[in-house]
């Protein structure tokens, strides 16, 4: 059972980190780091 929750949250993960990827090609490095920030927020709440 806990594969099949580690498998979903690394799938997000990866989801997430791919569309900050499509996002990146659009804006400018400077506006970026807001994506790249809330990602990371995302990231450490969804665990907890």
């Amino acid at each position: 059972m806990a594969k099949t929750q580690e498998t979903q949250e690394e799938s997000l993960e990866k989801q997430l980190w791919k569309s900050a990827d499509k996002l990146r090609k659009n804006i400018d490095a400077a506006e970026y780091k807001h994506v790249v920030l809330g990602l990371i927020f995302l990231k450490y709440t969804i665990r907890d």
